[in-house]
């Protein structure tokens, strides 16, 4: 109960933080898809370079920030040797790219696509060679379990972009794709800087034997996060590339990627979980208690992911005024994007049986079958269905993962998951999301009647929750007026 509570401080502090955050940037959304002229198919180009980006990133930190968790827990390392280790990679894979990325610009630019904007990719890849660094610091500050610190940062970050942004893109009228990238480069910079203090409290100390133990340890999650990754961005990577005409392709591009925006929700609430969760897996490894652990820390995320699809999907009459009307064609990829981030969040509660046996190659393998996937979807059905083969590859990859780490994981380190109690809360909410789409698509009522249909809908989850797993009873705090006093009667 202690690491519950824990995993729910953490998750509050991460969750916060992230989702704030995160609402914060969805500013940005509106900004650049009712300032940015869609005809020109900037916001398409902004979401193909920053899935670039993405996905260098997870070559750069090469799996370091598990990695850094796994031995700074371990009895026979000492954290700060372990970090400078993990700093030492980083920063030599991060120099080798810069350089490669400087040297040869003009051939890498006309392969991509951005001939006349080499701009673009040079101040990106600075961007992006800056966040690998910052990643092991950051992941430091989890492991030390500085919550304040990490999100203080996270935040005052997001929160110079979108000052930023504002006072280009409407005080100075400045709507070209160029600024997005410039501020990016700007804001990335300044936070750098706050983490050189932290560096010199370090006793630095290269370890060549923990290194070779690092490596056997992170290569395979090396795979798992390209693999990861590329299910993540390689519809937005494939699409230009695959689409017949590469001027529209950017303007449906930026259609698909402004929509997406919207479903990110179930991202914020994954990545959250994820902050808090990582460090306590690994320290309760050597409880008796673990498996329970983890499988009523599994019930409760997808309980709640659930939640928050069934309310991004009942607000969405109201949502859907994030995106400027032009962009708005590609709403209906929405819940199939979500449902995938619920998979995706699914697969990633399950893939702790395999790195606590220090067994990572299972989900390189896992992500890789998925990506295998979710490529082939792209590929065969974007010339033939445009971006919703990109959402509809997205599900698919991250249910075939999903799948695979379950089946093999109960039979190599099984966890009682509660199946059972997991397939009811699916089943209703799906319904409940069905009646949804029934009201919105065979009425004409207002809006504003469809609101409060969807909002009684979502109650009757709440309820659902309370009845079963959540009685108010158990909550702090609210709690109290429900428990019963000693001695009074039932």
């Amino acid at each position: 109960m202690a690491n519950l509570k824990s995993l729910a401080k953490d998750t509050a502090i991460y969750g916060l933080s992230s989702i704030i955050g995160r609402f914060l940037n969805y500013l940005l959304v509106p900004l650049y898809t009712y300032y940015m002229p869609h005809e020109t198919g900037d916001y398409g180009i902004s979401t193909n370079v920053y899935a670039y980006t993405a996905l260098i990133l997870v070559l750069l930190t090469f799996g370091m920030e598990t990695t850094l968790f796994r031995f700074a827990n371990d009895e026979k390392s000492k954290p700060d040797t372990v970090f400078s280790t993990v700093m030492a990679v980083v920063g030599s894979l991060t120099l080798v790219f810069l350089l490669c990325i400087f040297g040869f610009i003009g051939p890498i630019s006309h392969a991509l696509g951005y001939t006349e904007h080499p701009d673009y990719l040079l101040m990106m890849a600075v961007v992006v060679a800056l966040d690998a660094l910052q990643a092991i610091p950051f992941s430091y500050l989890r492991f030390q379990k500085r919550p304040i610190r990490f999100a203080s940062l996270k935040m005052l970050f997001i929160i110079l972009n979108i000052c930023l942004n504002l006072i280009y893109f409407v005080l100075l009228g400045k709507t070209s794709v160029f600024y997005v990238f410039f501020i990016n480069l700007l804001c990335t910079g300044f936070i750098t800087l706050f983490f050189i203090p932290d560096l010199f409290k370090i006793q630095w100390h290269f370890d060549g034997m923990l290194l070779h133990r690092m490596f056997s340890y992170s290569w395979p999650i090396l795979i798992l996060g390209i693999a990861g990754i590329l299910n993540q961005v390689a519809d937005k990577i494939l699409f230009p590339l695959i689409y017949p005409d590469r001027g529209e392709a950017d303007i449906l591009l930026g259609d698909y990627g402004s929509c997406v925006k919207i479903a990110m929700i179930m991202a914020m609430i994954t990545q959250a979980f994820r902050y808090a969760y990582e460090p306590i897996v690994f320290a309760k490894n050597k409880d008796a208690d673990k498996t329970e652990y983890y499988a009523s820390a599994m019930k409760y995320f997808i309980i709640f992911t659930l939640l928050a699809f069934l309310c991004v999907m009942g607000w969405m009459p109201v949502l859907q005024y994030i995106i400027g009307e032009k962009y708005r064609a590609g709403m209906g990829v929405v819940p199939i994007v979500m449902m995938a981030e619920i998979f995706m969040g699914i697969y990633f509660n399950l893939s702790f049986w395999y790195k606590l046996i220090d067994k990572t190659i299972y989900g390189a393998w896992f992500s890789l079958a998925g990506c295998i996937v979710l490529i082939a979807i792209n590929i065969i059905y974007i010339p033939k269905i445009g971006y919703w083969a990109c959402a509809w590859g997205g599900l698919a990859g991250y249910f075939t993962s999903m799948t695979l780490s379950y089946f093999v994981g109960q039979k190599k380190n099984p966890i009682p998951y509660p199946m059972k109690d997991i397939i009811i809360y699916f089943i209703v909410a799906m319904a409940l999301f069905g009646m949804m789409e029934w009201f919105d698509i065979n009425t004409e009522w207002p809006k504003w009647v469809l609101l409060i249909i969807n909002n009684v809908f979502i109650l009757g989850f709440v309820y659902r929750i309370i009845k079963q797993d959540l009685p108010l009873s158990s909550l702090p705090v609210i709690g109290r007026r429900f428990r019963k006093k000693p001695g009074n009667p039932g």
